[in-house]
């Protein structure tokens, strides 16, 4: 086939010799495509138990959850059988969510407790620490939720005062905590991108980062600028459809302009993605994702 020079641009060139590439090479190809010019891995968040099935399927790494998996108000004897589980799969996991679940472990509000907070994340950060873990999504509506008669400014003094003291404890674990804006549907607090990282860059601090959830961003109506402004403190990114939060490649949602400010802003970090479906959804989900990566890279 004869392609005329005045028909194609240089950049459509590559996309669609990458769109063969990938098209033609394992799924698994697929993922290490996006290695080189954005992601350094692409993962999902699912049960460790089907880290084979999913692996086969081009996911590289697992998000598990904290309250569900790690179980830090659980004795170590009762870990010991997920914590050989994780070390034995075919997919590591890297990341776990879901962190803050119990109703007594408040962030915000005249019935914060700190400390109690603070002794979970230790027996988190040491159990994901044991995994080979990297980093939790503190995303925990429920406890960061600004109750009647609490104003913002009181609940980003406290909020702000519980990142710093978790700092120190994330470090010793080699964890990244990755502090995550959520609709405000979801959450009456945090809800764009900018109010995490104003309560994110005073702690200054390596281990406290941003996690830039495209799913919530694009909801709240968070636009590539403020990715790119934000990138500075971004540590972990997450994605989802809009509309009903489904894989990538379901509606076809086009990440590639946010995906561009991740490289505009220097991003080489891990990608999760949230969701489940059938097994060509989600084989699609993980092609997708690093098709646009590639894409937005060129």
């Amino acid at each position: 086939m004869i392609v005329r020079r005045s028909n194609i641009s240089r950049r459509e060139l590559l996309a669609a010799a990458s769109a063969v590439a990938l098209a033609g090479t394992p799924i698994a190809g697929a993922a290490g495509a996006a290695h080189a010019t954005l992601f350094s891995a692409i993962g999902i968040t699912a049960s460790i138990d089907r880290a084979a099935g999913l692996k086969a399927l081009g996911a590289e790494y697992i998000v598990e959850s904290v309250a569900g998996f790690l179980i830090p108000f659980s004795s170590d004897a009762e870990f010991a059988a997920n914590k050989a589980k994780a070390l034995a799969a075919p997919l590591p996991v890297r990341g776990c969510n879901s962190f803050l679940r119990d109703p007594a472990l408040v962030c915000v509000g005249p019935k914060a407790d700190h400390p109690r907070v603070l002794g979970y994340a230790q027996t988190a950060f040491a159990r994901l620490q044991l995994l080979g873990g990297e980093y939790i999504v503190f995303g925990s509506n429920s406890a960061r939720h600004i109750p009647d008669g609490w104003s913002k400014a009181q609940a980003d003094e406290q909020f702000i005062a519980l990142l710093r003291a978790m700092a120190p404890i994330a470090q010793r674990h080699g964890i990244t905590v990755g502090v995550e804006m959520q609709q405000r549907k979801e959450c009456n607090y945090l809800n764009f991108i900018e109010e995490v990282v104003n309560v994110v860059a005073p702690v200054n601090h390596p281990n406290i980062r941003v996690l830039a959830d495209l799913f919530h961003m694009r909801v709240m109506g968070d636009e590539p600028r403020q990715l790119e402004k934000a990138m500075p403190w971004v540590g972990v990114v997450e994605l989802a459809e809009r509309a009903q939060r489904t894989l990538p490649g379901v509606a076809g949602d086009d990440f590639r302009p946010y995906f561009a400010a991740l490289v505009r802003g220097g991003y080489r970090g891990l990608v999760d993605i949230e969701g489940d479906g059938t097994a060509e959804q989600l084989r699609n989900a993980f092609t997708t994702v690093a098709m646009q990566a590639r894409e937005a890279a060129l």
